[in-house]
């Protein structure tokens, strides 16, 4: 997925979005910080950051993902059960999740996954990459996206109402795009998935669990 996509996206929002405005607030304004005695690193936390592991871990990884984008999910499928057993689990990554939104569909899934009780959230993002098929009209026949969603939200415990609630949050619509908006100025994010091993940027070395590692390894020598 590419940023020309994520530009159509923010810009086909603003004529005809397909489920409406959509977001409950993933992202505070830039500057925002955790004072909670974390480590110092690179990328600086936010509150509303989804993370995994210990946040005294010697390396920070932060993930820009789209719930929508295919290779997003193939790495979830593949890469990071392998990445999340031996690096985030053993204390050695502090992982940091944001979702770089490409179209209305990713700002509808993350509202949903916003829902959530905050426990769930991974389990709800993993469960929709795995069913992308069945939600996502991008090379798949879905006829009804909104009665996809509608579904998806049910499998996860969220009534249509409330599903319907996360997904209309039109005050919301700006912080969202914020987020691929700060991630493309700050950190040159053009494309998902992509990633910030301690600030610096990674992509085509961290898609599979035997480069992931090389470059962790090489990354936790370097710390130590």
């Amino acid at each position: 997925m590419t940023r020309k996509q994520f530009v159509y996206g923010l810009a086909v929002l603003a004529a005809v979005a397909v489920l409406g405005a959509v977001y409950l607030a993933f992202f505070g304004e830039p500057g925002d910080s955790l004072d909670n005695g974390v480590a110092a690193y690179t990328v600086t936390l936010l509150p509303r950051d989804m993370t995994l592991g210990s946040p005294k871990a010697p390396v920070q990884v932060v993930e820009y993902a789209a719930p929508s984008c295919p290779i997003c999910a193939h790495w979830d499928m593949t890469v990071f059960p392998v990445f999340k057993k031996e690096y985030v689990d053993t204390g050695k990554v502090y992982y940091v999740f944001r979702v770089f939104p490409l179209r209305s569909l990713d700002m509808a899934v993350e509202a949903m996954a916003r829902c959530l009780p905050k426990d769930s959230y991974f389990a709800f993002m993993d469960m929709m990459y795995r069913n992308q098929d069945k939600w996502d009209p991008d090379g798949n026949e879905i006829p009804d996206v909104h009665a996809a969603l509608l579904q998806m939200g049910s499998t996860a415990g969220l009534s249509t109402a409330r599903v319907e609630s996360c997904i209309s949050d039109k005050t919301a619509l700006d912080q969202i795009a914020k987020v691929g908006q700060y991630a493309a100025t700050s950190y040159a994010i053009d494309s998902t998935p992509s990633f910030l091993v301690d600030g610096a940027f990674h992509q085509q070395d961290f898609m599979t669990p035997e480069a992931m590692r090389e470059l962790l390894n090489a990354e936790l020598k370097r710390k130590s």
